[in-house]
């Protein structure tokens, strides 16, 4: 523990992450200013293949350091080398999903530490299963003393290794609502001008991620191509870049869609725009952990479509209320929902209020206030045990990574 406020100790608090994404940094800063936990800031490197966001650290407002690393590329192992010496943390919280966080949990536990697990469903299209993996996560997931998700997928994610329920804690995903919000307040001239520039017709879908297969882009592309066919005026936006770019470029010459607009990748100031110069969101994933770009166009007031393949996705998106659900990989059924919206500008306008109110509330402060909350609860219980794992079985279908 640390002094604080008017002499209050503080817990110290380490999280350990992967790369600072910028969301993160948000909620990093914002966890700081309150000054409620001492908090400091592991990353494991500075940025990934396919990430082009600024890592800029005048901006950040809490204590950090750049673990050192063995090995190259992106292929590499991360020392936890403050937990070889010195003090320990009040609580460890960290990701689960390289070998380097497991094993450093094991560390803080034997030098004393509370230890918790950020935790986000996977789904099969995305990850190749290893069973040494599997059954180390299954050893280690019942002796952390917390982990913490943001909804029922990651609940179920994280007793399929055996945590028990009294220990899975839920700490929101979150976003700048204020930030994103900015765009519902673009005036129809400012709208009218920014389409022009971005060579914008008609009703206009976007999506906005990484330009990556596992997008279910390809899906995306094919519905849009027969949306195209029934003479409906449409557009579909794509932001962002990434490693399949041409391939999809090909795939637009290959089928024959002719509106499909490549805009590139975009920083978070000027988001809030192009989501206000759409009309619909489009979230094609194969299998997204949870996809924070849909909390951002339901900030910007838009209708979501987006596939069953996304972590805690049910949360956000009520069918057929502010947005449809459809099956990942289906693109008659994608195409279907892309349809009917075309032709239905009032239920567009209507699902597009029902998303803006869902998002109300989505803040950096109040992860921190949920987060500080985890923290109180993590060392106001008794540690966890130091029984066997619980029985270990081949994962199926959307849960385990």
């Amino acid at each position: 523990m640390r002094p604080g406020r008017a002499g209050v100790m503080r817990p110290r608090v380490v999280y350990w992450t992967n790369i600072p994404a910028p969301y993160m940094v948000d909620r990093f800063n914002t966890l700081s200013d309150r000054a409620n936990v001492a908090l400091e800031v592991w990353f494991s490197a500075r940025t990934k293949p396919g990430r082009s966001w600024h890592v800029d650290e005048e901006s950040w407002r809490f204590c950090y350091r750049f673990l050192p690393r063995v090995g190259r590329g992106d292929r590499f192992v991360a020392l936890p080398t403050p937990l070889f010496r010195g003090s320990v943390p009040d609580v460890l919280v960290t990701l689960h999903w390289r070998l380097d966080f497991l094993l450093g949990c094991v560390l803080a536990r034997r030098r004393g530490a509370r230890t918790a697990f950020w935790v986000l469903a996977t789904y099969d299209a995305w990850i190749r299963r290893r069973r040494w993996k599997e059954l180390a996560k299954s050893m280690i997931f019942p002796r952390v003393d917390a982990v913490l998700t943001p909804g029922q997928d990651g609940r179920a994610f994280a007793r399929h290794y055996g945590a028990s329920d009294d220990r899975i804690l839920t700490v929101p995903q979150v976003i700048d609502v204020d930030h994103f919000r900015r765009g519902s307040d673009l005036s129809l001239t400012e709208r009218d001008r920014l389409r022009v520039e971005l060579g914008l017709t008609g009703v206009t879908f976007l999506y906005v991620g990484r330009l990556w297969l596992g997008k279910g882009l390809l899906f995306l592309l094919d519905a849009f191509r027969n949306l195209e066919k029934t003479n409906i005026d449409t557009t579909l936006l794509l932001v962002g870049d990434g490693t399949d770019e041409e391939q999809l470029r090909r795939r637009c010459l290959e089928i024959g869609a002719r509106k499909v607009i490549f805009a590139g990748f975009h920083h978070a100031d000027s988001l809030p725009q192009l989501y206000a110069a759409s009309d619909v969101f489009v979230f094609p994933t194969l299998g997204d952990p949870f996809g924070l770009v849909v909390l951002e166009a339901m900030a910007c007031g838009l209708p979501i479509i987006a596939t069953n393949a996304s972590g805690e996705i049910r949360d956000r998106v009520a069918d057929g209320l502010n947005g449809f659900i459809v099956p990942a990989g289906d693109s008659g059924r994608l195409f279907d929902r892309m349809r009917i919206l075309a032709r239905d500008r009032a239920l567009r306008e209507r699902m597009g209020r029902l998303s803006a109110n869902k998002a109300v509330g989505q803040t950096p402060d109040f992860w921190a206030q949920e987060f500080e909350r985890a923290i109180a609860s993590i060392l106001a219980s008794s540690p966890a045990g130091e029984s066997g794992a619980r029985g270990f079985s081949p994962p199926r279908g959307a849960n385990p990574e």
